[in-house]
């Protein structure tokens, strides 16, 4: 079934299910037990819908890439002297070639002189650049966040960016009358490096197989376990010893509303909506958990439009309020006294990645069981740079969670 034929299918059912939910509604506007229980239903055959649609999209975008040239044509004389610069430290296939080996084989001699430009401060190698871009890649893949927000790479701990706190203004003024100095307020924000790890086994068997890819699964459990603990982070870190989130009380986004009642309304989608200036809206994303998503889906406007709309065209997202939007299970739910929504222009927040992720393989610690321990990690901190860029929805109430 092609991505055209199931976003149809969608579309139809969520048609069928808008009409039941209108159709099934009781004077008080609520369904009955046994009707609830179909709607419910009907919605999930939709969100499978839409998970079988990105899944065909992310094929897809592989088969794009795996059919893509490999090589570039010659243009050139044969012979010609064309320049390239040698790739150097890191970067350099000497390096990539000595690291694997060491990666691979316990002891490996020939590798000290090559690996000694990587050497972190804990006894492992820092990953080589190639490598260290499909880390990033699968990174991207796995935190949902990640593509929304600004990455900048930073060589040493600490990063200060300057941000305007106060802006000048013009003046109507008389003629001849002195100008007024109005001039804009610069602070600084810190980016530091907080680190995170993980521990990955593999097997001495895989590991001595050369069929076995082991670059590309050590890329993908690094992801995996990585990416969702800087997902966590980016949403609901409280600042330390981790990144600081969009949903933090202190250092996190605006709050712009807060609903009328212990469940969200239209009313209090527009008033998110409004309370982000002009200028950010433009390019504003809402970022929630799949159970509001759930509850926005029976919301609807004066005219009985729902909030949520389905795409029926390739491309083109999914929409809120014509605004595409992203869930995570970070997200926090939608409780009294939570931050359930954000909304906003998240490429104000700033993911800052030291250069160098690394890697340490452990020979003895798991020998008994026949297996190779590998330690990696990365340091990378996060802030929203410009708290005005991102609003949040509040739920009416005193939140039960524990500090």
């Amino acid at each position: 079934m092609t991505i055209k034929e199931l976003r149809e299918k969608r579309a139809k059912a969520w048609d069928d299910a808008r009409d039941f939910l209108n159709s099934k509604r009781n004077d008080s506007g609520l369904l009955s037990e046994e009707d609830s229980k179909t709607y419910d239903d009907m919605e999930q055959q939709i969100v499978a819908y839409g998970k079988e649609i990105d899944r065909l999209e992310r094929q897809e975008k592989l088969a794009r890439e795996m059919n893509a040239a490999t090589s570039v044509p010659l243009v050139s004389a044969p012979g010609a002297h064309t320049e390239q610069s040698e790739k150097t430290g890191i970067a350099s296939d000497s390096y990539s070639k000595a690291f694997w080996n060491n990666i691979r084989n316990r002891n490996y001699i020939d590798v000290r002189n090559d690996l000694q430009i990587g050497t972190d401060s804990e006894g492992g190698y820092l990953c080589p650049d190639e490598f260290e871009k499909k880390l990033i890649s699968s990174l991207e893949e796995e935190n949902v966040f990640r593509p929304l927000a600004t990455k900048i790479q930073t060589s040493s701990g600490d990063r200060k960016i300057p941000v305007i706190t106060q802006k000048g203004e013009a003046v109507w003024m008389e003629e001849e009358e002195a100008y007024t100095l109005s001039d804009d307020a610069f602070g600084q924000i810190a980016l530091s490096a907080y680190k995170v790890g993980t521990a990955i086994k593999i097997s001495e068997e895989l590991l001595n197989d050369s069929v076995f890819d082991l670059p590309s699964y050590i890329a993908k459990e690094f992801a995996r376990r990585i990416g969702t603990k800087e997902e966590e982070a980016f949403l609901i870190g409280d600042g330390k010893g981790k990144p600081t989130g969009i949903f933090a009380a202190t250092g996190g986004a605006e709050n712009g509303a807060t609903s009328a009642g212990a469940a969200i309304t239209f009313d209090d989608m527009m008033e998110l909506f409004y309370s982000l200036k002009s200028p950010y809206r433009k390019k504003a994303v809402w970022l929630l958990n799949e159970q509001t998503l759930k509850a926005l889906r029976k919301i609807k406007d004066a005219n009985g439009n729902f909030l949520w709309q389905p795409s029926v065209s390739q491309g083109i997202p999914d929409t809120i309020l014509n605004r595409p939007y992203v869930t995570s299970v970070y997200a926090p739910t939608p409780d009294a006294g939570n931050k359930a929504i954000a909304f906003g222009d998240f490429s104000y927040y700033w993911i800052a990645d030291r250069q160098g992720r690394s890697l340490k393989r452990l020979n003895e610690l798991f020998a008994m069981n026949g297996q190779i321990g590998f330690l990696a990690s990365q340091r990378v901190d996060g802030k929203l740079i410009l708290p005005e860029a991102v609003k949040t929805l509040t739920i009416k109430g005193t939140s039960t969670a524990k500090a």
